[in-house]
């Protein structure tokens, strides 16, 4: 039989209602009632029902964080995704909060798990790890003024949303010009996705570093289904360039393995660039060349500003932006370098 509050103010010797306030640490239970209290409850074992308190109070002390729909299994294995988790994790318990998850297969199954915890008051708001056009998760949180932070720019609700991201427009343009400056001017960026902001604001930096340079940017080439890889030799081929920016260290890969497969050596006669900087840039040789997004800071940060709101109310929504770190390794080849050693 389960020990109640009843049984613990029946030890005290005080009302059920000063047990009550003590676990909510409330100021008008003097330090030595709520010693006492916390004494019994320890000597009879009575253990909180957290739901229950949850639906009493102002907030449940809990942060729901959304993944995306993850659609295929590159995106399901993206360390993207565990190492801002982690950070987040680290900094909800620096801040005495929890974080629960939120997933579907569909998006009308996510969107359900997401009002469903919020009805049950299992949340206070929302963290969203992604962007996507006519998302129907972020118009149900901005429709029902439920507090939440985006890990990215939004395509919608951008002026009512609190968000923390990368300049990826400036992400794109320093792969860019870091290739430029070793002497690439045939320089082609490789996705395997095109619809998400985050690839979109990079190859528009692409773009722009490109034409500031006179040089030609090339179209984009998407990499998704078996027949794109087949394409991707004949492509090499017509399109001849030195280098490639792939949209992620995961993707940046599979650029490499098939480049491998097609005759092609990283970094002797193609160059590759990355972003993330994740666990995959180490994996193999050459070790990859990519720019640190600083996805535990984008977590951390997310978490602070979630909680911000939530204290806050009236607090103006803000948009952080983390700085990224390009770091060298083995994939990018210095063609002036190598033309000078060839004279």
């Amino acid at each position: 039989m389960s020990v109640t509050i009843k049984d613990v103010a029946r030890e005290v010797g005080v009302a059920p209602s000063t047990v009550s306030r003590t676990l909510q640490d409330h100021p008008s239970i003097s330090k030595e009632t709520k010693e006492k209290v916390r004494k019994a409850m320890d000597k009879l074992g009575y253990v909180p029902n957290v739901a229950a308190r949850n639906l009493a109070k102002k907030f449940s002390n809990a942060i729901g964080v959304v993944f995306p729909v993850l659609s295929s299994t590159d995106r399901k294995s993206n360390p993207f995704y565990l190492e801002a988790i982690t950070a987040m994790n680290q900094e909800a318990g620096k801040q005495d909060v929890t974080i629960s998850f939120a997933s579907g297969e569909t998006l009308e199954e996510l969107l359900e798990n997401v009002q469903l915890m919020y009805r049950q008051k299992r949340v206070d708001g929302f963290i969203l790890l992604y962007v996507r056009k006519n998302d129907p998760v972020l118009t149900y949180l901005v429709e029902n003024n439920i507090p939440h932070t985006v890990i990215g720019q939004p395509y919608q609700y951008s002026n009512g949303t609190s968000c923390v991201d990368n300049d990826n427009q400036l992400l794109g343009r320093t792969a860019t010009q870091y290739l430029i400056e070793k002497g690439h001017e045939r320089i082609l960026f490789v996705t395997n996705y095109e619809k998400e902001n985050v690839f979109q604001e990079r190859f528009y930096g692409y773009q722009k570093s490109m034409e500031e340079s006179e040089l030609n940017p090339l179209p984009y080439v998407v990499l998704k289904q078996p027949e794109d890889y087949t394409a991707f030799e004949k492509i090499l081929k017509e399109q001849r360039p030195t280098a490639c920016i792939a949209v992620d260290d995961m993707f940046a890969l599979r650029v490499i393995q098939l480049a491998n497969l097609y005759g092609y050596q990283v970094p002797d006669n193609l160059s590759v660039i990355s972003f993330n900087n994740s666990i995959f840039t180490t994996l193999i040789h050459p070790y990859i060349t990519s720019i640190d997004i600083h996805t535990e800071e984008l977590g951390k940060v997310a978490v602070q500003q979630f909680l911000l709101q939530l204290k806050e109310q009236e607090v103006l929504k803000q948009k952080v932006l983390i700085p990224h770190t390009l770091i060298e390794r083995e994939t990018v080849l210095d063609l002036k370098k190598a033309s000078k050693t060839r004279k």
